[in-house]
Protein backbone atom coordinates (compact mmCIF):
# COMPACT_ATOMS: atom_id res chain seq x y z
CA UNK A 1 0.00 0.00 0.00
CA UNK A 2 1.36 3.42 -0.93
CA UNK A 3 -0.11 6.82 -0.15
CA UNK A 4 0.84 10.47 0.19
CA UNK A 5 0.21 12.54 3.30
CA UNK A 6 1.04 15.74 5.10
CA UNK A 7 0.82 16.28 8.83
CA UNK A 8 -1.85 18.50 10.35
CA UNK A 9 -0.74 20.24 13.57
CA UNK A 10 -3.86 19.54 15.71
CA UNK A 11 -3.83 15.87 14.69
CA UNK A 12 -0.10 15.57 15.35
CA UNK A 13 -0.56 17.08 18.82
CA UNK A 14 -3.32 14.54 19.51
CA UNK A 15 -1.06 11.73 18.26
CA UNK A 16 1.71 12.91 20.58
CA UNK A 17 -0.77 12.94 23.47
CA UNK A 18 -1.66 9.33 22.68
CA UNK A 19 2.06 8.53 22.62
CA UNK A 20 2.76 10.09 26.02
CA UNK A 21 -0.32 8.72 27.75
CA UNK A 22 0.32 5.21 26.41
CA UNK A 23 3.85 5.02 27.86
CA UNK A 24 4.01 2.49 30.74
CA UNK A 25 5.88 4.85 33.08
CA UNK A 26 3.26 7.56 32.58
CA UNK A 27 0.43 5.09 33.18
CA UNK A 28 2.03 3.92 36.43
CA UNK A 29 2.58 7.50 37.57
CA UNK A 30 -1.02 8.44 36.71
CA UNK A 31 -2.39 5.43 38.62
CA UNK A 32 -0.22 6.26 41.63
CA UNK A 33 -1.32 9.90 41.65
CA UNK A 34 -4.99 8.92 41.25
CA UNK A 35 -4.80 6.42 44.11
CA UNK A 36 -3.01 8.99 46.23
CA UNK A 37 -5.74 11.57 45.42
CA UNK A 38 -8.54 9.13 46.26
CA UNK A 39 -6.90 8.18 49.56
CA UNK A 40 -6.38 11.86 50.36
CA UNK A 41 -10.04 12.62 49.53
CA UNK A 42 -11.26 9.81 51.81
CA UNK A 43 -8.93 10.87 54.62
CA UNK A 44 -9.98 14.50 54.21
CA UNK A 45 -13.67 13.48 54.34
CA UNK A 46 -12.96 11.54 57.56
CA UNK A 47 -11.13 14.59 59.00
CA UNK A 48 -7.88 12.64 59.30
CA UNK A 49 -5.83 15.08 57.22
CA UNK A 50 -5.85 18.81 56.64
CA UNK A 51 -7.20 20.32 53.41
CA UNK A 52 -3.68 21.24 52.27
CA UNK A 53 -2.83 17.58 51.65
CA UNK A 54 -5.94 17.14 49.54
CA UNK A 55 -5.16 20.35 47.64
CA UNK A 56 -1.61 19.12 47.04
CA UNK A 57 -2.95 15.89 45.52
CA UNK A 58 -5.32 17.84 43.29
CA UNK A 59 -2.54 20.17 42.21
CA UNK A 60 -0.24 17.22 41.46
CA UNK A 61 -2.93 15.56 39.32
CA UNK A 62 -3.62 18.84 37.50
CA UNK A 63 0.11 19.40 36.81
CA UNK A 64 0.49 15.88 35.38
CA UNK A 65 -2.42 16.44 33.02
CA UNK A 66 -1.07 19.82 32.01
CA UNK A 67 2.41 18.45 31.32
CA UNK A 68 1.46 15.28 29.42
CA UNK A 69 -1.58 16.68 27.60
CA UNK A 70 -0.40 20.17 26.62
CA UNK A 71 3.23 21.04 27.36
CA UNK A 72 5.15 17.95 26.17
CA UNK A 73 3.27 17.49 22.85
CA UNK A 74 3.85 21.16 22.00
CA UNK A 75 7.54 20.90 22.92
CA UNK A 76 8.04 17.86 20.67
CA UNK A 77 6.10 19.48 17.83
CA UNK A 78 8.10 22.70 18.11
CA UNK A 79 11.40 20.79 18.13
CA UNK A 80 10.47 18.81 14.99
CA UNK A 81 8.29 21.42 13.24
CA UNK A 82 10.22 21.14 9.95
CA UNK A 83 9.59 17.38 9.86
CA UNK A 84 5.86 17.90 10.34
CA UNK A 85 5.67 20.48 7.52
CA UNK A 86 6.94 18.18 4.74
CA UNK A 87 4.84 16.19 2.27
CA UNK A 88 5.50 12.41 2.52
CA UNK A 89 4.88 9.25 0.56
CA UNK A 90 4.56 6.19 2.80
CA UNK A 91 4.82 2.63 1.55
CA UNK A 92 3.69 -0.34 3.63
CA UNK A 93 4.35 -3.86 2.34
CA UNK A 94 5.18 -7.34 3.62
CA UNK A 95 8.89 -6.48 3.89
CA UNK A 96 8.61 -3.23 5.85
CA UNK A 97 7.89 0.48 5.72
CA UNK A 98 9.24 3.13 3.38
CA UNK A 99 9.02 6.87 3.81
CA UNK A 100 10.11 9.50 1.31
CA UNK A 101 9.92 13.24 0.77
CA UNK A 102 11.71 15.78 -1.43
CA UNK A 103 14.85 15.59 0.76
CA UNK A 104 15.28 11.81 0.56
CA UNK A 105 13.90 8.43 1.44
CA UNK A 106 14.31 5.73 4.05
CA UNK A 107 13.13 2.12 4.42
CA UNK A 108 12.89 -0.11 7.47
CA UNK A 109 12.27 -3.84 7.78
CA UNK A 110 9.50 -4.81 10.17
CA UNK A 111 12.15 -6.40 12.41
CA UNK A 112 13.62 -2.93 13.11
CA UNK A 113 10.48 -1.89 14.96
CA UNK A 114 10.15 -2.79 18.61
CA UNK A 115 6.47 -1.87 18.73
CA UNK A 116 3.74 -0.40 16.60
CA UNK A 117 0.06 0.36 17.00
CA UNK A 118 -2.74 2.22 15.31
CA UNK A 119 -4.60 5.16 16.80
CA UNK A 120 -7.37 7.33 15.40
CA UNK A 121 -5.22 9.26 12.91
CA UNK A 122 -1.79 7.58 12.87
CA UNK A 123 0.26 4.44 12.69
CA UNK A 124 2.69 4.75 15.64
CA UNK A 125 5.94 3.00 14.70
CA UNK A 126 8.54 2.60 17.47
CA UNK A 127 12.23 1.75 17.08
CA UNK A 128 12.75 1.80 20.85
CA UNK A 129 11.20 3.36 23.95
CA UNK A 130 11.97 6.93 22.84
CA UNK A 131 12.56 6.64 19.10
CA UNK A 132 9.47 6.63 16.89
CA UNK A 133 7.71 8.18 13.96
CA UNK A 134 4.10 8.60 12.94
CA UNK A 135 2.67 7.72 9.59
CA UNK A 136 -0.65 9.35 8.91
CA UNK A 137 -3.40 6.89 8.06
CA UNK A 138 -4.80 7.09 4.53
CA UNK A 139 -7.97 9.13 4.24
Amino acid sequence: MQYSFQYDKPKVLQGLRVHFVSRPEVKIMAYAVNIFAIVAAVLFYMNKIRPQAFLLCSLLWFMLMLIFWFIMPRMVYKRAAKTFEDQYIATFNAVGVGLENERGSMSWDWAKFSNYFESGQFFHLYFGPRSFFYSRKPQ
